[in-house]
């Protein structure tokens, strides 16, 4: 399921360019809208570059909606139990896969995004799930296979959905068969779920009613009070000034990762299709590098951190985030890129598995779905800030560099070539930032 979901970052250029030729109602208003704000940044009026922008933007629309369905779940599933909750939303995905293979319109195709948003909060009660377990150590190898499965996600998905691409007969939408392949994983994921996913949540370690989840929810809707972690400082069972300082320490950490990679994750396949004029089968091996590093490093290095070392981990992998990011903004060459995107995907396989771990030893057992609903909402809200900024400013100078009149001088060649890759250096001063925050948490 991971694995296809994969497949649609992996394809939006296409996805996008072959749903434009419909001219459907729906796609011209967007298109207008996406138009608009392009003159009123100062982009350039070309297609090319918004379509990278109309490309962020789907890609925020999806995580904002994930943004307000993860703390819904899982405050649901603090009362009801995660088992009931996990096997709705795996039911919104099936639905959402269904519209997808059906659909002969942008809006169609938007509506199945729209509905595949609301049903990811699956990935906040996964967290969830994993938190319920008394071990520290069981604990941190569970965050561990989490981050093993979306690596198996970037390895088999881009390839998979690439070759089906590659097959369609005439006659047939490209991503007619991926879309099939992808509801038919969401029916075995919930029939998996049905027959042998047990219940975590004990009903004497649940909260009263769902009102009280909803009210706490509430805060969870709230950007600053997710900074605050203000869902869990209510009550007896309230962490103490200091947890809680460590609560707040990481999630700005996990929001300012999370902003960098999505940022990238989005841009990526635009970069590569216009920098290097990848195919789709170029960019299901691309994304295949970079799953199978992270899926090598999280099996043989991730799940055999010791816990009490997360932290030490975190700001290792944080610090390779600075070369990689240069690296892949100066990439002049496919070797160059491969560099970056190996240094990158370290990072990737490293933080996410282990921060989640250190927060998911936070709180009692009835608070443990609200804090990982906050920390999965601080990722959706940087999911749906990083897509639309990083498309913003990479068309933005890609397309200045483009349009302004440079003579041939080698330094002011020079000065182009790192116009090219200003999107990807600007973040490196909140990598450093996030390494900086993350110092300041010792262990969980």
């Amino acid at each position: 399921m991971l694995s296809l979901e994969i497949k649609q970052r992996n394809n939006l250029p296409a996805s996008i360019s072959q749903l434009s030729v419909l001219q459907d109602g729906f796609y011209l208003s967007l298109q207008r809208g996406v138009d608009w704000f392009a003159a009123m940044v100062g982009m350039p009026p070309e297609r090319k570059y918004n379509s990278v922008l109309f490309g962020g933007l789907i890609g925020s629309m999806f995580s904002i909606l994930q943004f307000f369905s993860s703390p819904l779940t899982g405050a649901v599933s603090d009362c009801l139990g995660r088992r009931p909750v996990i096997l709705m939303t795996a039911m919104g995905l099936i639905a959402s896969y269904a519209l997808w293979a059906a659909s002969r319109s942008f809006g169609v195709f938007l509506l199945s995004r729209m509905i595949g948003g609301i049903s990811k909060g699956n990935v906040s009660l996964c967290t969830a799930i994993i938190a319920d377990l008394r071990s520290p150590k069981a604990r941190s190898k569970g965050m561990a296979m989490i981050g093993v499965a979306f690596s198996l996600g970037f390895t088999l998905g881009p390839m998979i959905g690439a070759y089906l691409a590659m097959e369609t007969e005439k006659g047939e939408v490209f991503y007619l068969r991926s879309a099939l392949l992808a509801l038919t994983f969401a029916a075995a994921d919930l029939i998996f779920i049905f027959f042998l996913l047990p219940e975590t949540l004990p009903k004497e370690k649940r909260v009263s009613s769902v009102t009280t989840g909803f009210q706490a929810a509430a805060d969870l809707l709230s950007p600053l009070a997710l900074f605050r972690f203000s869902a869990v400082t209510q009550g007896k069972e309230a962490p103490s000034d200091q947890n809680l300082q460590n609560l707040k320490t990481l999630g700005l950490a996990y929001f300012l990762y999370l902003f960098l990679f999505s940022g990238l994750e989005y841009t990526l396949s635009f970069l590569t299709h216009q920098r290097f004029q990848f195919s789709s089968m170029q960019q299901g091996k691309m994304f295949f590098f970079i799953g199978i590093t992270m899926a090598v490093i999280q099996g043989g290095y991730a799940r055999r951190i010791k816990p009490g070392n997360e932290i030490r981990a975190v700001k290792r992998a944080i610090l390779l985030l600075i070369p990689a990011f240069l690296l892949i903004g100066w990439a002049a060459d496919v070797t160059l890129l491969s560099a970056g995107l190996l240094l990158y995907s370290f990072a990737a396989a490293i933080v996410i598995p282990c921060l989640s771990a250190v927060v998911s030893g936070y709180g009692s057992a009835s608070q443990k779905g609200r804090v990982m609903g906050i920390l999965r909402s601080l990722g959706a809200l940087a999911r749906a800030l990083g897509p639309v900024l990083s498309a913003t400013g990479s068309e933005l100078l890609e397309g200045k560099r483009q349009t302004s009149d440079y003579s041939k001088t080698r330094w002011q060649n020079n000065c182009r070539a790192q116009h090219v890759c200003c999107p990807f250096l600007q973040p490196q001063a909140l990598g450093l930032c996030t390494f900086h925050w993350s110092t300041s948490v010792a262990t969980a």
